[in-house]
Formats: structure tokens, sequence, C-alpha cells
């Protein structure tokens, strides 16, 4: 197992400070089926609201999903806006005590009209923003200072996201800094465009995109892979920042890194992410630091930092809007992205990574076992029947020591590596689990499937575990089988070809 794998298996829970510009974001959706008469303009015809924090607000939210105690540390308005960003925080378990309320300013608010034409996918029309962009007052700015300083004695990370709307000032941001540096602290930084660089000097890490980057590089920035372009910019900013880590986001080129060793010296690479299908980039950067962060708490090297940083971001990028993904969908696509050539092979506890995934989205996991020793007609059948009773088929594999003890000398015919290797080509099977007792039992108490398949050659009370799958409401399905397909009747019938070919040769 790489490191990587090896340190997601022992994730923590770990304490950050979320300081920021918190905003409300409002998703106004409808059909746009036709042109104003009166204008070259789409007519919006609104079916339904959303509503979901945004900024700040979902950074706190994307750190919570991976596992985070979150403490909010910033400014919202003295209105509905600010009720309810406060109230979606604390539902989530976020501490929302330094999220102080303010009659100088209105919560910020992104509103998108998105429409939908002749029933394809949806588009965002517009973005109309009500927002602030003055600096804090001063005696604002220092209490928010004091909430930093008082709530970093138990804090593993500080974080601050920047979109420039005011919250972030110079002052707020250098305080905080200083503040963390004294306490050893880390500080991850997401820059807004266009401010000072020297806001955010002696941050731990700092995570601007592209666009970001070549403002503060005053270059173009060529991402071409040939190319040292995105690392050298990622090097001259790590100087600049006075920082450990610079990490530049390319998109779909994945990221730059470079890194400050121990000895001082300063390290470039760049890490690559799977090409995804992009429906809205809208809270990838959040999601970023949220998971760089995450992955810092827990003792990540840099390089695994941002692997697990561009997997995170790059299934934020795959949903409409922003949401929350949660620490078990990330670890379950790096294990996916970790398995060469598509194999579905998994220990068990990688399995229950998996299925822990699964369940955060209502999935419904089916299992069942066997030795699948020479793959037939009748394997095809019961998997395909038990893979539709529910959204995932886990499939326990006997290894070749149970399997000679079940069927005895001479079985199985394929080891279990190439039984293994089969089963992963087949569109029914999403895991494939070996296990080494007579029984799958240590397999279903684990894994605890809401549904238990096996073949109708059974009765219900000879289904093994099938009394463990009722007792927490599950249920066990019995799939017909197919008739005189079986691995012992195909052995039996090519020992005696071979026996029969034997005797005519002699």
């Amino acid at each position: 197992m790489s490191e990587l794998l090896t340190n997601l298996s022992h994730w923590r829970p770990f304490t950050a400070i979320v300081v920021g510009d918190f905003m409300l974001d409002e998703l106004v959706f409808g059909d746009a089926d036709r042109m104003s008469p009166d204008a070259p303009a789409p007519v919006l015809l609104v079916k339904r609201r959303e509503r979901a924090p945004g900024g700040a607000a979902n950074v706190c939210l994307d750190l919570a999903a991976l596992g985070g105690r979150i403490i909010a540390v910033g400014a919202v308005g003295d209105d509905e806006a600010g009720a309810y960003l406060r109230k979606a925080l604390a539902s989530e378990g976020i501490n929302v005590d330094g999220l102080l309320t303010t009659t100088h300013r209105p919560t910020t608010i992104k509103r998108n009209l998105i429409g939908m034409a002749q029933h394809r996918h949806p588009q965002k029309m517009l973005r109309m923003d009500e927002e602030s962009r003055e600096p804090l007052s001063p005696d604002l700015a220092e209490r928010i200072s004091q909430v930093i300083a008082s709530a970093l004695a138990g804090a593993d990370a500080l974080c601050i996201e920047d979109y420039g709307k005011g919250v972030c000032t110079d002052d707020v941001c250098k305080k905080a800094i200083k503040s963390a540096k004294a306490v050893k602290t880390p500080v991850f930084v997401d820059p807004a465009m266009g401010v000072p660089a020297s806001r955010y000097v002696g941050c731990d890490a700092i995570t601007p995109n592209r666009t970001e980057a070549e403002a503060l590089v005053g270059a173009p920035i060529d991402t071409n892979p040939t190319s040292t372009a995105a690392r050298d910019a990622a090097a001259l900013l790590l100087k600049r920042f006075d920082a450990n880590a610079v990490a530049i986001t390319l998109d779909k080129h994945g990221a730059a890194l470079a890194q400050r060793t121990a000895g001082g010296a300063v390290l470039t690479s760049h890490a690559t992410t799977r090409a995804r299908e992009v429906y809205d980039v809208t809270g990838a950067g959040d999601m970023v630091l949220a998971a760089l962060t995450a992955a810092r708490a827990n003792g990540f090297a840099w390089l695994d930092t941002l692997r697990f940083a561009n997997a995170a971001a790059g299934l934020e990028v795959e949903l409409f809007g922003v949401q929350p993904i949660p620490f078990e969908r990330v670890h379950r696509a790096l294990l996916h992205e970790e398995h060469a050539r598509g194999s579905k092979l998994r220990t068990l506890e990688e399995a229950l990574v998996e299925v822990a995934a699964l369940r955060r989205e209502g999935k419904r996991i089916v299992f069942t076992n066997g030795c699948f020793d020479i793959l037939h007609a009748g394997h095809i059948a019961l998997l395909r029947a038990a893979r539709a009773f529910g959204d995932a088929l886990i499939v326990g594999v006997n290894d070749d020591d149970s399997v000679r003890r079940l069927k005895g000398a001479g079985r199985p015919v394929h080891a279990l590596a190439d039984r293994v290797e089969i089963l992963s080509e087949l569109e029914s099977v999403a895991t494939v689990v070996p296990f080494s007792q007579d029984t799958p039992i240590p397999l279903i108490e684990a894994i605890r499937p809401d549904v238990l398949a096996k073949g109708a050659d059974y009765s219900k009370k000879e289904v093994v575990g099938a009394d463990l799958v009722e007792c927490w409401g599950g249920c066990v399905e019995l799939v017909p089988v197919l008739d005189g397909r079986s691995t012992s009747r195909a052995v039996e019938r090519l020992a005696a070809s071979a026996s029969a070919s034997q005797r005519k040769d002699a």
C-alpha cells in the first residue's frame, strides 16, 4: 500500500479556524425557452430557488465534511441572509461564535440565475451580487483579530479564505499570521485577486489559481507538460510569500508545487489530475483550500497533500453548484486511482472505505460470495441478478487455501489473482474482497450489507450469514440457478475428456 493510502486509512479529526468572507449563494432555477419580446434577452421562468453557504462559509462545510471541527471567524450583516448563514453553519456543528454581526455592511449574496432550454442540462445565465467591498472598520477588524488569537490555542490549522470583500484586510491577515506563528499553527491561504501580496507574507502555504498566479508574477504561465513555467512561478511565489509551500492550481493540468525542505532548499514538482466531466467549477478553490488544510493536519507530505486536494476538487467540479465532498468519497476516488488497470481488488479495510462512501450517498449495498473458479454462465446470471437488488455489488472470493479446503486437491483451477482479474472485468461487480476463512462471516459482519444474495440451490436457512443480515434489517435474496452449470461439473467433464483422450491414445 502506498504512503498516501496508508495515511488515508489512519485519517483523524482535526480542528481548523476559518477566517474570511462569508457569503450566501442563491440559485434561481427556471426554464429559458424564449426571448423577451421587448429586448434581446432570454426570459427565465422561475421554477425553484436554492440557498447554500458560500465563500468562507463553504470552506467551513468542506472542512467539516472532511472530518474537521471548525471555528468560523468573520462578519455578516444584521440581515436575514446573515441569520441564515449562522443557522446553516451551526446546524452542521460549526462554531459560529466568532462570526460577528455588524450593521455597517450587508451579508454578501451571490444570486445565480440558471436556465434550462429544451430539457437540456441547466446553464448559468447571469450572476447578481449584493455586497460591500469596503474594509472592515478598525474596531470590528480588531475584534476579529482577538477572536482568532483566542481560538488558536486549540487549533491544528488556520485558513484564510480571501474573496476581497473587505473582511481580510491587511491588518487582519498580518495579525492572524503573526499570532499563528507564535503558537506554531500553520496558516493556509486562498488569495484574493488584485490585493496586496504583502498581506499573506509568512503563511505556511498559499493556493493561487492560474489566473491569480499570473497576476502575482506578472507573466502568463504555460501549462504545457514539457514547460517548467508553472513550477518556476510557484518557486518565485514561495520566496515572495516566505512560505513553506505554494500550490498553483491549473484546472485539468493538475497543480504545480514548490516546497521548502527542512534544510531550506526549494523543491518543485507537478501533480497531475484525472480528467473530469466538468459541470461547474464553482467552489473548486474552496475545496482545494479545505482539502489541503485537512491533509496537512493529518501529516501528509506536500505532494500527497496536493494529490488529495486535486481529487477532492475534481469531484467538486463534477457536481452542479457548491456541495461539500465527504472524506469517504475522496478516499474512495483515490483508491480507484491507486489500483492499476481498473482492478476491483480491495482489502476488507479498503472495501469498508467504499461502503462508507456509498452509504453517505444513500446507496444500497449487495453482497455475495463464492469460489468463482472457472467462471461460467451460472456465475454471470448470479452476479447480474445480485447487482439488480441494489446499487453496488461486493463479491467475497475464497482465497486459494480456503478453496482447496472446501473443494479438495487440484482446486482451484485458477489462482486467486486470475479469478479477481476476471471478476474485475464484469460490469455488475463493484468490489472484490478475498477472504481466507471457510465462510464469509467476518466480511458480512464488517460490511453489513443491505442484501445478501445467493443461488437458489440453497434455502434461506442454509445461506451463511442470513441471520446476521436479517437481524440488522437487511434481506436475503435467492437467485434462480441455471441448470447444468457449475464449476465442479466443468472440472469433471474436463477430467473425463482428458481420460478418454488418454485411452484413445493408448
